[in-house]
């Protein structure tokens, strides 16, 4: 009998990405088995990429909310499924709780929040070992972090040619000029986001050599995709907010060159295997950074940086302010 696998999912986009490597794993090491992902509803897109998943059940609790007994209901129903092993991959006590609740024979996880009494094969995270998220997730796959070969891979979506097409069509896009795609947004804060301006001017560059410009995010960044067009005077497409997450998949998946910001989006570009130049500011990409052969890192590493806050604490932003367009362009040329 193929072994059965429920995975409790992260929230975030960037997480959800890089937990592909990790059913990668489970498949070589348990060949034949169902693996099926429990996790929000506006995720579901990312695991539609992945072929490993067998079926994808939607976490219906939102962000923060405890509804203890409700969880625990859940987790009974999701018990009933059959499965030989659930692994946890946030570190809160309430999806251990959903854990438990199944009655799952192996309930695997890392410490925290404790959950030693939810979880049974638990694991004690050798953070200077593993300093990458992708990695800390495979090392799941295995009896002990000590068995994990150190390598994960890189995420790698499959993409459906006949949704592509119709979400051309539905935006009325094509891909006739090549695709420069640039996301601005960084759900973060504003020490995450390089400045409109500077976006402004490569977007100008690139139109200059026969490209297109689509701006890339959630309704939160449509200001900021505006500002950009304005100041490109009117050369950008501005999705921000119109499309949903599965259609920014497969509209970032036409693109030759993605430009990003440390986000969830850098990391779906990178599992699309586009040419993708990431800006860092604030943050480090020494934990999360975009998973693919394919990409470039921008940052200026100064003294103050990285700071990992949401606005820069000396009133400057000069990680961001200080990297040029041309540092950016020099990054894209640089991958061929």
């Amino acid at each position: 009998m193929p072994k059965k696998i429920l995975i409790i999912s992260p929230s975030w986009i960037g997480d959800c990405v890089m937990t592909q490597p990790l059913y990668r794993r489970l498949h070589e090491l348990h060949p034949g088995a169902i693996i099926d992902v429990f996790a929000p509803k506006w995720s579901m897109a990312v695991f539609e990429r992945m072929p490993e998943i067998n079926e994808i059940i939607e976490n219906p609790f939102g962000h923060g909310a405890l509804e203890l007994k409700k969880r625990w209901q859940t987790g009974r129903q999701l018990g009933r499924r059959g499965y030989d092993q659930v692994i946890v991959l946030p570190g809160s006590l309430k999806s251990a709780l959903i854990a438990a609740a199944t009655g799952i024979k192996q309930r695997t996880g890392y410490v925290g929040e404790s959950r030693y009494l939810l979880l049974n094969d638990i694991r004690k995270l050798d953070k200077a070992a593993l300093p990458l998220m992708v990695d800390r997730y495979t090392a799941l796959a295995y009896p002990s972090q000590a068995a994990f070969n150190g390598h994960s891979g890189n995420p790698q979506f499959k993409i459906n040619a006949e949704s592509q097409q119709a979400t051309l069509a539905k935006h009325g896009l094509d891909t006739v000029k090549p695709v420069s795609a640039f996301c601005p947004g960084a759900e973060y804060g504003p020490a995450k986001r390089w400045p409109a301006r500077h976006f402004a001017e490569l977007a100008r560059r690139h139109a200059a050599q026969g490209r297109q410009i689509w701006l890339f995010g959630s309704q939160k960044d449509f200001d900021i995709a505006e500002e950009i067009n304005t100041l490109s005077d009117g050369l950008c497409v501005n999705l921000c907010g119109k499309t949903s997450l599965s259609e920014a998949i497969d509209l970032l998946a036409c693109a030759e060159t993605v430009v990003c910001n440390d986000s969830g989006l850098m990391h779906l570009a990178a599992a699309l295997g586009r040419k993708l130049v990431a800006v860092y500011g604030s943050s480090s990409a020494d934990h999360t950074p975009p998973l693919s052969e394919r990409a470039a890192i921008v940052s200026l590493n100064l003294d103050c940086s990285p700071c990992f806050k949401r606005e820069c604490p000396l009133g400057h932003t000069d990680c961001l302010n200080k990297l040029t367009p041309d540092l950016v362009e020099q990054a894209v040329k640089s991958l061929g």
